[in-house]
Order: structure tokens, then C-alpha cells, then sequence
């Protein structure tokens, strides 16, 4: 066989090599699994979401996933399983892997109820802040988050010596404070459990010191708490089927919750749609994502409505990465990405 001919045979087999690299790379394009819809009620949604935006499964055959947490130095996303006791981390390359187990409960006696972490943050030095509801606390974990282990720091686990419930959501306010809910669904009798020690639901702080504050004991089903830009409002979900709400509450200069007022009814919605008011997360214009009845619900600052992210699953929380223009959502037994814009 001459040159020129084993050349021009290399070269065909390269172009059919070629070709079908791009058919698979097509076929995986096809074959990326999507989930519900959008629902634009107001023209400024545009600026939001782009009209073709989807809602593409990228985890799934959870149990109950919660606490998403983007990790951008890392480009990873964490979430929480909470039944599992398990941390699992998502990345492109690589899809779920398990990050952290145990994630909220490390005691040894058998026991059940929802016993992993939710909650996820990170504090002023970069380091993973935990809701642990199996071990009723706010905690460090005390590794590297490339390195991670069930290593950790308690941070706060009672109130006037009464032990907490089973934190549930947290932010870290810019000075390191951290704010916190405290509803009964990691006792395994919710409520009515015999271990309950505070006959309320409580929002709290935390400040670096240690020092716990009580700041809201009336909502009965505190959930998903966020800061609009400038730290100078916080919105609290309750996820009461009875009042279906999201709270805004001002801070003065003690820290004190003033000025409450309804932010937005969903009430009657949760008669029509699967879900309550949940995980909530603000962006920089002070657009609000958050989850409830149907899916999640975006306000702008102002809090009117803009649109909904249609979602057949229970939703459960969310979280920015990319800034800002893509949003990772735990919904139930799946975690979502939504790319809002490009």
C-alpha cells in the first residue's frame, strides 16, 4: 500500500470517528432528563429567565434531598439527604458521589426520624455549617471541605438549657452571626415527641461568641430564612399548612425582629398545589427564589409576584452558582439545575 492511499484511509476512518463522537455527544444532549415548566406572570421575569430555560434533572433515587450548597472554589454542589444521614456532593464530571456520612446524627443508639444534616452554609472562614437534625445542633465541621470528615465543632444546641428540636435551615449574616430555624421534624414524633424540651418553634441567632439569642417563638413551622441585600431584612418561611407564609421581619440595632408583616400568602395555593413555603435564597438585586405549593415562587424586591418554576416534586430549597445565572433546586427524591440565563 502506497502513501498517498493508507493517508486518505487514516483520514476516513478520523471523519467516521469524528461522526460518531458527534452523534453520542448529540445523543446525551437528547436523552438529559427535564422536569416541569415555567410559568411567566410578569414581563420583567424575561430579565430573569430566559425564554428557553430549562429544568434539568442531575441527581436523582434520593430519598429526601435538602440543604443545596454551592461550593465555587471547588465548582461542586452539596445537598443533604436527610433520611440517609448522608452529605452527597455533585460535580459535572463526575454526577453524585457521597460527601459526608455521618452527616447530622453520630450517636450509636438506633433511633428513627428525619436524623441527617438540612441545612447547609458557609461561615466567614469558609468552613461547612451543618444543621444537624439527628444531634439537635448548629455545627462545624472541622476538616477541609476537599477532605471532609464527620469531624465536629458544636456551635449552638440549646436555648436557657432546653435543647433545640432539629435545626432546619441557617444563613451566616456578614459580621458571622448565624441565624437559624427550629421546627420539629427531626424528632421522631414531631411535635408531640416525649424528648421536646422548648414548647415552641423557634428562630434563632448565634453570635461568635456563642451567645444564643431568641428572636421569633410564635411562627409554628419556622423553615427556610434568607437576607435581603444590605442585611437589614430577614424573610422566614412557615411552612404551616394553616398559614402558609412568608414573613419579613426588620433588625434594629439590638438584633431584634420589628416591624412583622406578611410578605406573601400562599395559603390557598397549598389547598391547589403539593408543598408548603420551604428553603428560600435572594439574589443581589433582592429577587427572591422560594420554594412552595407547586414549586418555587420569584419576587422581586418589592415582593411581587413574577413567576413560578412549575415543579411536580416537592421542592425543598435552592441555591445561586454561576454568578447567579444558574439555580440548583432539592426536590424531593431529585436535585435539579435550572439555567436561568447565559
Amino acid at each position: 500500500m502506497n502513501k498517498i492511499s493508507f493517508t486518505g484511509i487514516a483520514k476516513y476512518f478520523i471523519a467516521i470517528i469524528f461522526v460518531v463522537l458527534l452523534s453520542l455527544a448529540s445523543c446525551k444532549q437528547r436523552t438529559q432528563k427535564t422536569i416541569g415548566s415555567f410559568e411567566r406572570i410578569d414581563t420583567a421575569l424575561a430579565t430573569i429567565i430566559d425564554k428557553d430555560a430549562t429544568i434539568d434533572i442531575i441527581a436523582e433515587d434520593l430519598d429526601w434531598s435538602e440543604g443545596p450548597l454551592w461550593i465555587e472554589k471547588n465548582k461542586l454542589l452539596l445537598f443533604s439527604d436527610v433520611p440517609q444521614n448522608i452529605i452527597y456532593k455533585w460535580t459535572a464530571e463526575k454526577g453524585k458521589e457521597v460527601y459526608l456520612k455521618p452527616s447530622g446524627y453520630t450517636g450509636t443508639a438506633p433511633r428513627g426520624g428525619e436524623t441527617g444534616s438540612n441545612g447547609l452554609t458557609l461561615n466567614n472562614k469558609g468552613q461547612l455549617i451543618l444543621c444537624q437534625q439527628g444531634d439537635r445542633r448548629i455545627a462545624i465541621m472541622n476538616a477541609p471541605l476537599d477532605d471532609p470528615k464527620p469531624d465536629f465543632t458544636n456551635v449552638a444546641n440549646n436555648y436557657n438549657g432546653k435543647k433545640f428540636d432539629s435545626p432546619n435551615d441557617v444563613v451566616c449574616r456578614s459580621n458571622g452571626d448565624i441565624f437559624f430555624t427550629d421546627p420539629p421534624y427531626g424528632l421522631e414524633k414531631n411535635a408531640e415527641d416525649p424528648l421536646k424540651e422548648a414548647p415552641y418553634q423557634g428562630v434563632y441567632k448565634v453570635r461568635a461568641d456563642g451567645k444564643v439569642t431568641l428572636l421569633v417563638d410564635a411562627i409554628k413551622r419556622p423553615n427556610g430564612l434568607a437576607f435581603t441585600p444590605g442585611e437589614k431584612t430577614i424573610i422566614i418561611a412557615s411552612s404551616d399548612s394553616a398559614k402558609a407564609v412568608w414573613y419579613a421581619y426588620d433588625l434594629n440595632n439590638n438584633d431584634s425582629l420589628v416591624n412583622e408583616r406578611i410578605f406573601y400568602d400562599a395559603t390557598k395555593d397549598a389547598t391547589i398545589d403539593k408543598g408548603l413555603p420551604d428553603g428560600l435564597k435572594i439574589d443581589k438585586n433582592g429577587n427572591i427564589f422560594a420554594t412552595g405549593p407547586g414549586g418555587i415562587y420569584i419576587f422581586n424586591k418589592s415582593g411581587k409576584l413574577l413567576g413560578k418554576i412549575k415543579i411536580n416534586s416537592l421542592a425543598s430549597n435552592c441555591t445561586f452558582a454561576d454568578d447567579e445565572k444558574t439555580l440548583y433546586v432539592t426536590a424531593d427524591m431529585y436535585v435539579l439545575r435550572v439555567r436561568l440565563r447565559k
